[in-house]
């Protein structure tokens, strides 16, 4: 195995910069100079991903890479390189139902990631102010906080618009008639157009895509914004105040009359200019308050608009604490709070924009009582349940002696007065909870 990478030591391959006679680097040798293609590299290792139909895994990359670059380059020159399909994998949605994902192999990551990297500088320039989503140096908040601002100025109807499978349904010729707009080498077209239509394995046998691009592939993020930027030009014209993360539209604008009308003619415009659909049952004109953006929504107090978190939301957080904290997994509590205190700051970190100190503490107050419904199981017997509440510091009156031995249900008993004293909040501070208010407190912006 070599120390370095083909990548690293190549003399035929193209590199970022011009030759003696000032030529200019074409998009292709950018793609496909070592620079690109190293950082590519690292950005595959960095993000990991499961295998690909040919079970390569993102660790056996490097090693393939210096044995067999000089054949994959050979075929990506001469024109002839084809991606391998995808595996098709599902993933709970959030709100239900499945998304189906397509995964490449890992070398096809690569070059992905290489083409969207070069393409970036490219089209990014050119995007709409309004679109925040996988954008460098844009993010979820910033577009949360662009929909508060258009509300603060009165508009508070929204229409709240759904793209029907989006990434499944996107047609190849109109895409590839945007990308062309301000891409002109034909090489990178056409290896782009082969990783479109390059399908997926289904049932042992490779089914060819003929619309869609592969959610999940290093690309998708792009060609999404690629393929919804003449969307967010129309909405300009339009003079219409707006927020665009991927496929999560929002327009805001000052009444219901209005917002029926804008939804009807955006709608056609969606499916009659970019060939894709939208979902008329799901997308709605409704008022502000009723809706969400990316996990957030907004609500009027004392004249002014505030950032709450969304009840869909919370039902979410629910979901996955009541997994971590179950009282039937048997792990020890230290492992246990491990797996809560992650979850805890990384929901905390996105959720810190929210103005709503109340929400985290009764999510803290709700997480509490679940960590002594577990805690309580785990004492088994009822004889250490009575001693571990004494060593707590919890003194029994004449009363309540056999309360460890009551015929309450574990989540009734996790209520009970003497669990509530002994493990206490600082009884969890010790333990190492990271409550959900205290990471909100650190980690909101000024």
């Amino acid at each position: 195995m070599h120390t370095t990478t083909q990548l690293e030591g190549r003399s035929d391959q193209p590199a970022l910069h011009t030759d003696n006679n000032h030529r200019e680097t074409s998009l292709w040798e950018t793609v496909f100079s070592k620079e690109n293609l190293l950082a590519a590299l690292k950005r595959v290792e960095a993000n990991r991903g499961a295998p690909g139909v040919d079970g390569m895994t993102t660790e056996e990359l490097r090693p393939w890479i210096s044995q067999n670059w000089p054949e994959v380059w050979a075929e990506l020159d001469a024109g002839t390189y084809r991606p391998a399909p995808v595996r098709r994998v599902t993933i709970p949605k959030p709100n239900g139902g499945e998304r189906m994902l397509g995964v490449p192999r890992v070398l096809d990551r690569l070059i992905q990631q290489a083409i969207a990297q070069a393409l970036v500088p490219v089209f990014d320039p050119y995007f709409s102010g309004a679109s925040f989503g996988f954008r460098p140096g844009r993010s979820a908040h910033q577009a949360v906080r662009a929909g508060r601002r258009a509300v603060q100025d009165g508009n508070h109807w929204v229409v709240d618009l759904d793209l029907d499978k989006f990434f499944d349904r996107v047609n190849h010729d109109v895409l590839m008639a945007r990308v062309a707009r301000r891409v002109k080498d034909r090489q990178v077209l056409k290896l782009l157009r082969r990783y479109l239509e390059v399908g997926a394995m289904g049932d042992g046998m490779s089914l060819r895509n003929k619309e869609g691009t592969p959610q999940g592939s290093p690309l998708s993020p792009l060609l999404s914004n690629i393929m919804l930027d003449d969307l967010d030009r129309e909405l300009f014209k339009r003079g219409h105040r707006f927020v665009r993360y991927a496929d999560d539209v929002m327009i805001f604008v000052r009444s219901e009359r209005a917002a029926q009308r804008t939804l009807a003619s955006v709608t056609d415009f969606i499916e009659k200019s970019l060939k894709l659909r939208v979902n008329r049952e799901k997308s709605k004109a409704c008022p502000v308050w009723w809706t969400s953006l990316l996990g957030f929504g907004y609500y009027l107090t004392k004249g002014k608009v505030k950032i709450r978190v969304d009840r869909k939301a919370l039902k979410r957080l629910k979901v996955t604490v009541r997994r971590i904290t179950s009282r039937t997994w048997g792990v020890s509590m230290a492992h246990r709070m491990d797996k809560l205190n992650r979850f805890s700051v990384g929901w905390a970190a996105y959720f810190s924009l929210s103005d709503s100190p109340r929400v985290f503490e009764e999510i803290d107050h709700w997480v509490r009582r679940r960590l002594r419904q577990a805690q309580w199981v785990q004492w088994k017997t009822s004889q250490r349940k009575n001693s571990m509440l004494q060593k707590l510091g919890y003194e029994f009156g004449e009363q309540e002696q056999g309360v460890a031995v009551q015929r309450k249900r574990y989540w009734r008993a996790s209520h009970l007065k003497p669990l509530e004293i002994a493990m206490n909040n600082a009884y969890w501070d010790g333990q190492g909870y990271k409550s959900f208010k205290g990471s909100w407190s650190r980690l909101k912006p000024a």
